[in-house]
Formats: C-alpha cells, structure tokens, sequence
C-alpha cells in the first residue's frame, strides 16, 4: 500500500471514533430523593417503596443503570425528618419524592430549586405548599391523600354496621397533622342537623392513646377512626391493642389497621399514589418543571371489612354491604 493511500484510509477511520466513542458512553446517572414519613420496616413504607421503584422500572429508569435513589425513612420523629432534609439538600438530586406532611413542612423552606413531588400529603394548597392544585407555581407539586369531605364517609361507613352509634372521636396527633381540627369543623357545619357526636380526640403519646380509647369503651354507642397521621400509623399497635380490649369499632384510611385487626379501612390506595408519582418524577428528570405539572387527587379508593372484627364486636354486617367492599377478611 501506498504512503499516501495509507493515511488517506488512516485518517477516514480515525474521523469515526468520537462518534463510536459517543454511541458506547454510558447514560447519565440521574440522582432521585426519597423521603418517607414511615419507619423502613413498616409494612405500608415496603409498599409505597416497592410500587413507586416499579413505577420508575415501567418508565425506563433502571436502579444502578441510569438513576440512583438516594432512599431515607423517617420513622414520623421530626428530629430524624430535620437531619434527612438537611442530607437530602447537600446530596443536590435531581428530583425529591416526599411523603406525609410533617415532612413537607420542612422540606418546603429548605429549598426553592430541588424539585420536589410530594405523595400522601394532606391539604397541599390549605398548608401553602403550593398555589394551586391547577398551577402548583414554585418547585413543588404531586399526589395528594384526603379531603376534608372524607370525615362524613368514614362516619357513614360506620354507621352502616353500627346503625346505634351516637359518638364518634377522630384521633390524630395535632402536632403532625393540625389541619384535621378544620376537617372536622367543616363536617359539623356540612350536618348541622346530624344525629352523630363528631369530637376530634388530639393525642401526643401511648399514655394519651389507652386513656381516650378505653373512655370510648365505656360510652354505649361509640366509636373511633384513627386518622390519616404518619404519628397514628406508627402507634398503630398500640391504638389496635387498646381497641381490642376495650371493643370499639374503629375505621381508618389504612387498609394495614384491617389486616391488623380494625374493623374496616376507606381510603386512597398509597401504593397506587407511590406509583403515580414515578410519572412526574421521570417527567422532571427528562425536563419539565413541577410548576406546570397540576397536582393530582387520589384515583382510587378502597373498602376493607374485617367481618372477624365485626363478629368479636357483635356487629352484624348485611350481605350488600360487604359486596361493597374490595376486600373481606375472615
């Protein structure tokens, strides 16, 4: 071969390797937040975990390929939520999921610029997380749980098996979730007229939690629902503990209390709002903003009846009622 012919073909297949080099660079590794209100080992924390990672799977963001989830779980002790933010914030990832509001509380101040999609977080607008649900503005948007309106409907779904029941106590931990006060103000002015006692029970601690329930126990015709409050979750064995022994009829929006031992569950599925949220997480990271994506309500309700429970506490549970449910423990 000639000289010149030589590095004539020599300088061709070299003019080719930035662009063989470039088609064999791996992907970016994109860095996503994962702040959960729950203790890790907490059945419903395994759950959301595991439906949000299938969510992003679905999506195309693979663990370890071309994204990294940063995880952390807070156990609803605000200390733990303080030092996961601050941790978070120094990690600068892409995007932050967060669940529940105490988290949100902090997180909201601790940065402008991270985006963040929330899942499972009460009155996003009512605590001014964000603008709107249209038009969240800011760095801010996501999935929310309850509405206030939810209060009437765990009293009527109680009301269907316990036709007697004159007293109700919402249960929930004001420090965690305040808003629950206005739940509760806004049915009472919805029934003016109802039958029903409607009182909202604050508790801080265990102590708090046997006293109030084993008071109910002692009033004919009462019964509990233990709110949706990341503190009520994580004392959940003790609130069913007491229940048990005392015999009052408790509904909440957790199918976990059912299976448990609760009398029945209404609620969003939060499994389902975990794997939602994956679509605006890999929304954001391909580039839009959180302040054009509109947050987004609950999909899908489910009812759980545990009729063992039903049978224990000498309630009744008619044949339509339980086709009404989605699922039926024996």
């Amino acid at each position: 071969m000639k000289r010149r012919e030589f590095i004539k073909l020599f300088g061709g297949a070299a003019a080719t390797w930035p662009l063989a080099a470039r088609a064999q660079q791996p992907e970016r590794m994109r860095r996503v937040g994962v702040l959960l209100g729950l203790a890790e080992n907490d059945p419903e924390t395994k759950s959301r975990v595991k439906a949000f990672r299938l969510g992003m799977r679905d999506l195309g963001w693979i663990e370890g390929r071309n994204v990294q989830f940063e995880i952390r779980y807070a156990g609803s002790k605000p200390d733990v939520i303080k030092k996961h933010v601050a941790e978070l914030i120094r990690l600068a990832p892409d995007v932050i999921l967060a669940n529940s509001s105490p988290v949100m509380v902090v997180l909201h101040p601790a940065t402008s610029t991270i985006p963040i999609v929330f899942a499972v977080v009460n009155d996003p607008v009512g605590q001014k997380l964000i603008a709107s649900l249209a038009h969240p503005g800011g760095n801010i948007t996501g999935f929310s749980f309850l509405e206030s309106e939810i209060v009437g409907k765990w009293i009527d779904l109680l009301g269907d098996v316990m036709p007697k029941r004159s007293r109700v106590a919402l249960m929930f931990n004001p420090d965690t979730v305040p808003y629950y006060d206005g739940y509760l103000s806004s049915f009472k002015a919805l029934r003016q007229q109802s039958s029903v006692e409607a009182v909202a029970l604050h508790v801080h601690n265990v102590a708090e939690i046997d006293q109030a329930v084993a008071k109910l126990g002692q009033e004919p015709g009462s019964a509990l629902i233990a709110a949706g409050d990341p503190y009520i979750v994580a004392v959940r064995g003790v609130i069913l503990k007491a229940t048990t022994q005392h015999r009052v009829a408790t509904i909440s929006p957790y199918r976990q209390f059912v299976t448990e031992g609760s009398l029945m569950s209404y609620g969003p599925d939060t499994a389902d709002i975990f794997r939602r949220s994956s679509s605006y997480v890999d929304r954001i990271l391909k580039g839009e903003s959180p302040a054009n994506l509109p947050a987004q309500s609950p999909a899908k309700f489910e009812l759980v009846v545990n009729l063992k429970t039903a049978k224990a506490l000498g309630l009744t549970v008619r044949e339509s009622f339980l086709l009404l449910a989605d699922e039926v423990i024996e």
